[in-house]
């Protein structure tokens, strides 16, 4: 029903599909991230078990909607294609790490000991602007490559994937922006801007590349698999075991790969 409901809507060409589809995540950043008007002192209990369920769903996304069918796809050769691809992923969200701050800094709030006033003052903007950016790009890549496909259920999966995810993603970024003084609403409101600036023109640019030439399909679905792994390992995982809380973590990991594994049977 999803499905053909989304069919309706978007039509059968994957660059309007993947169009719709960056919107949809785009929004509900902007969801979450206007949560903190509402929800206005959420604790870190909470923060750490929401940022645990969106890690697992991102995880049973990584294999169910990118790697497996990466691998089926590419046929003979596809599980080279495909590790090829997550060696890339990897290899460039290490980079990105180490010429930015840790995005973990952005989420808590916490500047370094060594920083001045005016440093401090400027440490949250700069991790917004260029450390969450360079977070969401293998997330928007990997809805995009999904719709490129050709797989409405596979693109879908992965929009609703990333959408949940999105959700307390929103809200852990506005939360830290309170926290750095910034003000509540309009900070909220630029999350969501900033989601829709860097998401939407990497999902069109994951479903142009596979429909340009089908055969980058598997490099590029182990590519965004490799990138959202590896913030899942090296980002979200350390910082919600990092206050204490890592059994609400742990449990909402477990909810976010079981709750994910549903969506990506019942819309196969």
């Amino acid at each position: 029903m999803l499905e053909a409901w989304f069919l309706d809507l978007a039509g059968t060409d994957p660059l309007v599909q993947a169009l719709v589809g960056g919107v949809v995540i785009a929004g509900l950043n902007l969801v979450g991230a206007l949560l903190v008007v509402v929800w206005r002192d959420p604790s870190q209990w909470s923060l750490d078990g929401a940022l645990g369920f969106a890690a697992g769903v991102m995880l049973a996304a990584s294999f169910t909607s990118l790697i497996l069918p990466g691998i089926e796809f590419g046929g003979e050769n596809g599980l080279l294609e495909v590790i090829a691809g997550i060696v890339l992923g990897v290899v460039l969200l290490d980079r990105a790490d180490r010429w930015v701050p840790h995005v973990h800094v952005l989420i808590t709030g916490r500047q370094r000991a060594d920083q001045t006033v005016s440093q401090a003052d400027l440490a949250p903007i700069l991790l917004f602007i260029v450390a969450i950016t360079i977070h969401n790009m293998p997330e928007g890549l990997a809805v995009g490559v999904g719709f490129g496909s050709g797989n409405v259920g596979e693109g879908l999966s992965l929009m609703l994937a990333i959408g949940m995810q999105n959700i307390p993603e929103g809200l852990a970024v506005s939360v830290a922006a309170v926290n750095a003084g910034f003000d509540r609403t309009t900070y909220a409101a630029l999350t969501g801007v900033r989601a829709g600036l860097v998401e939407i023109p990497m999902v069109l640019l994951g479903a142009w590349a596979v429909t340009v030439s089908s055969a980058i399909l598997p490099y590029a679905m182990g590519f965004a698999a490799g990138g959202m792994l590896f913030v899942i390992s090296d980002e979200i995982v350390p910082e919600t075991h990092s206050n204490g809380n890592e059994r609400v973590a742990t449990m909402g990991l477990m909810a976010g790969v079981v709750v994910m594994l549903y969506l990506d049977v019942t819309l196969a």
